[in-house]
């Protein structure tokens, strides 16, 4: 049997359009779980679908439009850190920052946030803070800070950091693919605005969470003891060696042509394996006990709310594709670009700003609110279009494409995989934020991120890259010569500039 093909006609994209506004509606009431929300809305596509005229999208192309590299990447990562925490790693990990901070919330939110940054530049975000959240978790409950004033700055960060190279994030290797931008191109051209931004987070973060630097409430009033002990020193070496492996292959898979879900799974079984092969060794165990290792992880650690969730998104989103309704916003941004370059009487080089400017503005507002993935990817030969048309170099263009991407995600709860995630793994331990506060933030965070944002796209068109790398570097290199960077020292804070 044939698939349907989807309708693309002006009812077919209203009907979807309202359906997806609707479910962000629905979302930021909070009146229903986030899952059941999703599943209903695909259950009316799917109604629609069958028993009207209208088309949206077929059980076929909805197979298509679920990213299985997605989900395998997440419930892997997840399995593995299942494994790592029983190791007592985290619980290790997290005392020792708050030993060598002196229990300084500050500092840690700032170390915290940093790491998360550096880790999600070199991985994908999402694997990032599937290994930051536990050790979040636990430095929040050892200085009895609310988790969420950890939590949300690290959702920021891993999306802010994954902007910086072309392995971050997800939309970036698209980019990077759609315009043979190589990891260089990345680093050289984004790595320095985005470090300024990760300069300005901490502090936003914690003066709206109440952890100033120097202030009173920042001092941890436990006693911070000794280092817990590694549980399992045999198995958190070889886990170390499998996860090293599995970093490798995120960082090559340009070279073995391996999606990142690949070495995240072929690593994730390694491990259950080597964890099941290293228990048989000290233990005679029943084959109850050894399924009962194994299933701990599959029930207990992996997300299955959150990857259900985002399997009915996909699906949702890719309605959106499949009718036309992305393609024609995205159509629309290439006319108003033509219209205001005229309006306005713009040269060419104003002209290639107004479209960086409106180009990154568009894509985070459209990105906090659906999928960036899909967005991304109607959205480059709208840019290969758009680039054509100027007679000077447009590369700027996919800079604003992939800084939108990214950081729009920071807005709200459902704008990035990572923050999903999150939250997800947060929602087991009892911590919850209402879709109103974290966008209440996330919206903040998002708005400097892209000013800041526009000011280097405006340097970039203007002076070029060299220039722009050199002047956005100097903030880096002021803040480093006066101590605008915390530095740890003995368990001491020593004073930020102001």
């Amino acid at each position: 049997m044939n698939a349907l093909e989807s309708t693309q006609d002006p009812v077919s994209q209203l009907i979807i359009a309202t359906i997806i506004v609707a479910v962000f509606t629905i979302l930021s009431l909070e009146k229903v779980h986030r899952v059941l929300v999703v599943i209903a809305a695909v259950s009316l596509i799917w109604a629609i679908t069958y028993l009207t005229p209208f088309r949206l999208i077929s059980f076929e192309a909805a197979q298509n439009a679920i990213d299985l590299n997605v989900l395998f990447l997440l419930a892997a990562m997840m399995a593995v850190v299942g494994v790592l925490k029983s190791t007592g790693v985290f619980e290790w990990a997290a005392a020792r920052i708050l030993q060598r901070t002196g229990g300084d919330s500050y500092l840690v939110l700032f170390y915290v946030t940093w790491f998360t940054a550096v880790l999600s530049a070199l991985c994908d975000n999402v694997t990032t803070v599937i290994f930051v959240t536990p050790m979040a978790l636990q430095m929040s409950r050892t200085m009895k800070v609310n988790p969420i004033a950890l939590l949300i700055p690290v959702v920021m960060a891993s999306n802010v950091g994954g902007s910086a190279t072309l392995i971050g994030d997800p939309p970036n290797i698209m980019i990077g693919s759609g315009a043979h931008l190589t990891f260089l191109d990345f680093i050289l051209n984004l790595t320095a605005p985005i470090a300024v931004m990760m300069l300005v987070l901490p502090r936003i973060s914690a003066r709206y969470y109440g952890l100033e630097p120097g202030g009173e409430s920042t001092r941890a009033t436990m006693p911070l003891g000794e280092t817990p002990q590694i549980r399992d020193p045999r198995l958190l070496r070889w886990s170390l060696w499998i996860t090293a492996f599995i970093f490798i292959g995120f960082l090559t898979h340009g070279l073995t042509g391996m999606p990142t879900s690949v070495p995240a799974v072929i690593g994730a079984g390694a491990l259950l394996v080597t964890q099941d092969l290293l228990y048989l060794r000290t233990h005679r165990a029943t084959p109850e006990e050894r399924q009962q290792g194994l299933l701990n992880i599959i029930e207990n650690e992996i997300q299955w709310p959150t990857l259900s969730f985002f399997l009915f998104l996909f699906i949702t989103v890719g309605a959106a594709v499949q009718t036309g309704l992305i393609d024609t916003l995205a159509s629309a941004l290439e006319g108003v670009v033509q219209g205001g370059a005229s309006v306005l009487g713009l040269g060419p080089t104003a002209t290639l700003l107004f479209a960086a400017l409106l180009i990154v503005w568009v894509s985070a507002f459209f990105s906090a609110i659906i999928d960036n993935i899909p967005f991304v990817a109607v959205m480059i030969p709208i840019i290969h279009r758009i680039t054509g048309q100027f007679a000077i170099d447009a590369t700027v263009l996919w800079w604003a494409l992939a800084l939108g991407a990214c950081l729009g995600g920071n807005a709200t709860p459902i704008g990035a995989s990572a923050n999903v995630t999150v939250l997800g793994i947060a929602e087991k331990f009892g911590v919850r934020t209402s879709f109103a506060d974290f966008t209440r933030f996330g919206a903040r965070v998002t708005a400097i991120t892209l000013v800041i944002s526009s000011l280097f796209l405006a340097t970039h068109v203007y002076l070029g890259s060299r220039a722009a790398l050199a002047i956005w570097s100097v903030p880096l290199l002021v803040a480093v010569l006066l101590k605008g960077v915390p530095r740890l020292s003995a368990g001491k804070t020593e004073k930020t500039a102001t």
